[in-house]
């Protein structure tokens, strides 16, 4: 096979390193002309690049003659001596059809892919779905990643034919003698994708006496380009303003909040990326992230794609659970008792005062013996909570906690020592005022937050 739509075709499979050979590749033919010429050409290419083709038909069921879909590919790929499978999806009801089917359609080849240990999935988009897209987009207000259109890669998805026109893949088949069927459904005029395909591509074209469609898909790649930039800058500051701890990321928000709205936005994105999520930003995203680096910030969590993105006390995190709650916990003097739920350890030993030094760090803190229960209950905050802390009056534990602060996600689980009926100690943040040592005292209370091993 030779021409120049398959020196293109081939220059695009390098230039986007989409194979470089030995693969096992997922090929979805639904049985339209892109879709058979994209089998055809990655069979020319099979032997050159070593590749392992397998056919996957999706049957949506949204027709009475899908079946005759499925046959005419099953009889294709046996003709072209492929292995093929067919599978039958069930696209959810409500919204766009268009968008459940697609969404349906990437999910059952995600899953077969699997199954077959494909490292690839190929599918058919030519340079004329990238135009019709971009337009989908340009009418929708998209921004500049909406008007990046279809990716060239996307994970496993590859595409091909992204650079070629559709008549140039019917050119493909009809000097090979290949046969595809026409999906009457791609003129209905009730998918905005076919209302643009039939009726404004042509009037752009009438009208200007000019060929939109390179000029859209010159769009898209300067809008790629962009975007590109934005990914790598916000995955640079993303590694060099996060903190990771108890599966959640935590970021400053002044920080963020000083970089450009599209690369703040990005590092939340990538962020919550790293957690899991698989949500794209759509304008609804981009709104809630604009208010999450807000002054002053809300005080609500916003959702994006699973993960919860929070703010307080000049943070931002990103966690896909809430903190686990910290149950209420017997201390015995001497003793110790573990905290897995935040993975310290809380320990208490009684030593001379002559031994004994003013503590430094914040992990420990030292009292009067004489003066201290002989037991403590760790604990969680209360509603109602009052604090003393040493050199201090008392007053509502949840207004101290705002003004040291202590941001909201870690305020439930923050260790109290409290004693006979008072909080001797916000292990890690302050001691209170109860049983100071003194010129007098004897023996120490030593209590030290560490590590769980």
């Amino acid at each position: 096979m030779s021409g120049r739509p398959f020196e293109s075709i081939r220059a695009t499979i390098r230039r986007h390193a989409m194979l470089t050979g030995g693969e096992t590749v997922l090929v979805a033919v639904s049985g339209g002309a892109d879709s058979v010429a994209l089998l055809h050409v990655l069979m020319a290419l099979a032997g050159e690049l070593s590749l392992h083709l397998h056919v996957l038909h999706v049957d949506h069921g949204l027709r009475a003659d899908s079946d005759r879909d499925a046959e005419f590919v099953r009889q294709l790929a046996g003709r072209l001596d492929v292995p093929a499978d067919v599978v039958r999806i069930t696209v959810p009801s409500g919204g766009s059809l268009e968008a459940a089917a697609r969404a349906a359609r990437y999910a059952a080849l995600g899953v077969h892919a699997q199954r077959l240990g494909a490292q690839r999935i190929a599918v058919g988009h030519t340079v004329d779905d990238q135009a019709e897209t971009v337009l989908m987009r340009m009418l929708a207000g998209a921004g500049v990643r909406g008007l990046a259109g279809i990716p060239p890669v996307r994970g496993r998805i590859v595409r091909p034919l992204l650079h070629v026109r559709r008549r140039d893949v019917v050119a493909i088949l009809q000097a090979a003698g290949l046969p595809w069927i026409e999906d009457p459904s791609n003129r209905d005029p009730k998918f905005l994708r076919n209302r643009i395909r039939h009726e404004l591509l042509p009037l752009l074209t009438d009208s200007y006496r000019a060929d939109v469609v390179p000029a859209l898909d010159r769009v898209a790649r300067l809008c790629r380009d962009t975007v590109g930039a934005i990914e790598r800058m916000a995955t640079r500051e993303l590694d060099r303003l996060a903190t990771t701890a108890d599966d959640a990321i935590v970021l400053p928000h002044a920080a963020l909040a000083e970089l450009p709205q599209q690369v703040a936005a990005e590092v939340l994105r990538q962020a919550a990326a790293r957690l899991g999520s698989r949500a794209p930003l759509r304008a609804w995203a981009h709104r809630g992230l604009a208010r999450i680096l807000a002054s002053p910030p809300p005080r609500r969590p916003f959702r994006l794609g699973g993960v919860t993105v929070e703010t307080s006390s000049g943070r931002i995190r990103l966690a896909t659970a809430p903190p686990r709650p910290l149950p209420a916990r017997e201390l015995t003097v001497p003793g110790r008792i573990e905290l897995p739920e935040i993975g310290r350890v809380l320990e208490a030993r009684i030593v001379d005062a002559t031994e004994s030094e003013v503590p430094r760090e914040r992990q420990r803190v030292v009292f009067d013996a004489a003066l201290a229960p002989s037991r403590f209950i760790v604990r969680a905050r209360r509603p109602g909570d009052r604090f003393s802390p040493f050199g201090g009056g008392e007053r509502r534990l949840k207004s101290f906690l705002i003004d040291a602060k202590i941001p909201r996600w870690e305020r439930a689980h923050l260790p109290l020592v409290e004693g006979d009926g008072r909080i001797f100690w916000i292990a890690g943040v302050r001691r209170g005022r109860e049983a100071p040592v003194t010129a007098a005292t004897r023996r120490v209370l030593e209590l030290t937050l560490n590590p769980l091993a």
